[in-house]
């Protein structure tokens, strides 16, 4: 390297920009040195034997970008053409000079975008796996790391997933065998804070090692790992940043001392941008796909609950199979109250052991549960609240019996069924190991258990209003039935059979029955008055012989000594029913009832003494098959249809007693 004196040649040359000859350099005093050298011109001349000296600079738009020294060992000048040469030679070489740097740039320019379009090309098969493989992180880790490798020039590459404050091994690629089943073992690491995943996960920045193996392990397994199964000398760390956090790293490697570039760093992190793209796709995607499914599952909840009105049982099957499922449970259960406890209702799902006495619902049916801290069902309704509990078998106060003891629970899920601040049933959700369960599968499972209270206080809602809406039609058909009567009887002034048959024929249809019979007491005896819709045998064997003797512990019988009204379910079960039973059997008459017209045998005497108005009766019979298929007697209805049919043996009462004023008698008491 030569800094020339102004004062030398070469110098002046410079200075100038213009030829410079000197005729004989040795005539140069000792100013003519390199003041930074300390070399003079004479002893350049000297030591190469130099006499006439050229010396043409070499210029490019003005700037000086060299010279051409030329150099002869006798005094004798260059000529001018000579120097023109020179010149043509010197332009000549700045020509060379200026496409050796175009060429250079060129080059320059074509590696760049030579590695821009591989980055690109890596970028873009990075982005073709996220879109192609939605919701999978594993062949997008996988494709980043093969990609890093390969640009960067490094040997091998691990990704890090965080949890908590360890990191955990999420992908790795081109690693040694060795170090591949060491962390296989170990994909747990907790850093040390003095390596590498430490300070980064600390400052949250990239670190760089230019030599790991020259640096102590500080008794950190991972790094002694990396040098001696691995073989690592350079390594470069990046986080995986998001919303400034660390949530992960990608590391690369070489098994030599070669430091990365600049650009391969900056690349790294492009890399790291791109695995936290993907991992936030996958969490947004991941909750997305969750709720639509719990969107669904609360659909068809409320599609099963709408169509299901009648069906509160499928309503709960339905329930407690989406809970299960959407909450990632093994089993769920509804329990609501039943005879002072509270008892399983529907069921999802049984565990391995002992499977067999979970699905027997004979013994399920057996189980019964009280408000108390001993069971989950009892603890929520002791303390009306959602109880979650993360291993039962590590609970003092929990009674390890029964169904717990059976399936071998762990965590459980339970959450109160409340209407107005009362439980009406409990949701539970059970596994068999100890994972417990989330925020959000918690509040999944309060949505349907509020939901279950829907549908429960819909059913309640629902027989309330069709026990409303039979009881008015009762009422209305009733009312309907006396007006009917009450319309024949004053139609029919003074004429009883119009007034019975219509009678007749009211009661048999409001109670539901299959045919009817009308008696009037004679003595002893009873006259068949009105018949309605009997069949042709019992009519015939009535008309053979009208007049009817109650035989002993017979419908007729008890009513007359009971004046009370005689109901009998079945009169071919009956043994003292024997008589009627064997016309009643042979037409298929299985229920019979019977009602005085007059409430009070001794109030009718005093009533109608004068007159010896006798009493009255009737019964209405109901026709089954012969195999007892339709006979089903419900209290509510007996009751109603009993009541129907007393008030109407009343309105025939009160026809006969009209029928016989309108002859002339007056009862006594008015």
């Amino acid at each position: 390297m030569i800094h020339p004196n102004p004062a030398t040649t070469l110098g002046r040359a410079m200075a100038t920009k213009q030829p410079v000859q000197i005729a004989d350099i040795q005539d140069h005093g000792p100013d003519n040195i390199d003041a930074k050298s300390g070399t003079t011109g004479v002893k350049l001349a000297k030591l190469a034997g130099a006499r006439t000296v050229l010396a043409v600079p070499m210029v490019k738009e003005s700037e000086l970008v060299g010279a051409v020294v030329i150099y002869r060992q006798e005094v004798l000048p260059f000529t001018d053409k000579q120097i023109e040469l020179v010149q043509n030679f010197a332009a000549q070489a700045v020509i060379a000079v200026e496409n050796a740097r175009l060429l250079n740039e060129l080059r320059q320019r074509t590696d760049d975008l030579s590695e821009s379009l591989e980055q690109q090309t890596a970028t873009s098969e990075v982005l073709q796996i996220i879109s192609s493989s939605p919701g999978e992180l594993e062949p997008v880790f996988n494709t980043m790391l093969q990609n890093a490798v390969r640009i960067c020039d490094a040997k091998f590459g691990h990704l890090w997933l965080r949890e908590g404050d360890a990191l955990r091994i999420g992908a790795t690629h081109g690693a040694p065998s060795a170090f591949v089943d060491y962390l296989r073992n170990e994909p747990i690491y907790r850093p040390k804070p003095k390596t590498g995943l430490g300070e980064l996960m600390r400052a949250k920045k990239t670190f760089h090692l230019a030599d790991v193996a020259a640096l102590p392990t500080h008794g950190d397994k991972l790094r002694e790992a990396t040098i001696n199964l691995a073989g690592a000398r350079t390594l470069v760390g990046v986080p995986m940043l998001k919303e400034n956090e660390v949530i992960g790293a990608i590391v690369i490697y070489r098994q030599e001392v070669r430091p990365f570039t600049d650009k391969q760093i900056e690349l790294v992190r492009n890399f790291a941008a791109q695995a936290v793209i993907a991992i936030e796709n996958t969490r947004l995607l991941s909750e997305l796909r969750e709720s639509l499914q719990q969107q669904t599952a609360t659909a068809d909840v409320l599609k099963v609950i709408s169509r299901s009105t009648f069906d509160l049982q499928v309503v709960l099957d339905t329930l407690v199979e989406s809970a299960a499922r959407l909450c990632g449970a093994e089993m769920a259960n509804i329990w609501r109250p039943k005879d002072g406890a509270y008892r399983l209702t529907a069921s999802y799902g049984v565990t391995a052991r002992y499977k067999e006495y979970l699905e027997n619902k004979e013994f399920l049916n057996t189980i019964s549960i009280e408000p108390g801290r001993g069971t989950m069902v009892g603890r929520v309704l002791l303390e009306r609240k959602t109880v979650h509990m993360h291993d039962i078998q590590a609970d003092s106060d929990y009674k390890l019996s029964g169904l717990v003891a059976l399936g071998g629970y762990r965590t459980m899920l339970g959450v109160p069924m409340l209407r107005q601040g009362d439980p009406t049933g409990v949701l539970v959700l059970v596994q068999s190991a100890v994972r417990p369960f989330t925020d959000k599968q918690i509040e999944l499972a309060t949505t349907f258990a509020d939901q279950a209270v829907i549908a429960i206080e819909n059913v309640r809602l629902f027989d309330e209003v069709q026990r409303r809406t039979q009881e008015l039609s009762e009422s209305l058909e009733q009312q309907t039935a006396t007006s009917e009567v009450l319309q024949v009887i004053s139609r029919s002034p003074g004429e009883l059979q119009p007034v019975f048959q219509a009678v007749l024929a009211n009661a048999t249809r409001l109670c539901a029955a299959k045919f009817g019979h009308l008696y009037l007491c004679e003595g002893d005896a009873f006259r068949s008055t009105a018949m309605y819709n009997v069949p042709p045998a019992f009519a015939e064997a009535r008309r053979r012989d009208p007049l009817a003797h109650p035989e002993p512990g017979s419908a007729l019988d008890r009513l007359s000594s009971s004046r009370r009204t005689v109901h009998i379910p079945d009169v071919t079960a009956d043994e003292g029913h024997c008589a009627s039973a064997k016309v009643c059997h042979g037409r298929g008459a299985r229920r019979f009832s019977s009602h005085a017209c007059s409430a009070d045998a001794e109030r009718c005497k005093s009533y109608w003494c004068n007159h010896n108005l006798p009493t009255r009766n009737w019964y209405v019979l109901r026709q089954t098959d012969r195999t007892g298929q339709e006979l089903r007697v419900t209290s509510g209805d007996r009751h109603r249809k009993h009541a129907s049919a007393q008030r109407t043996a009343g309105i025939a009462s009160a026809a006969n007693r009209d029928r016989r004023c309108a002859q002339g008698y007056q009862p006594l008491g008015l």
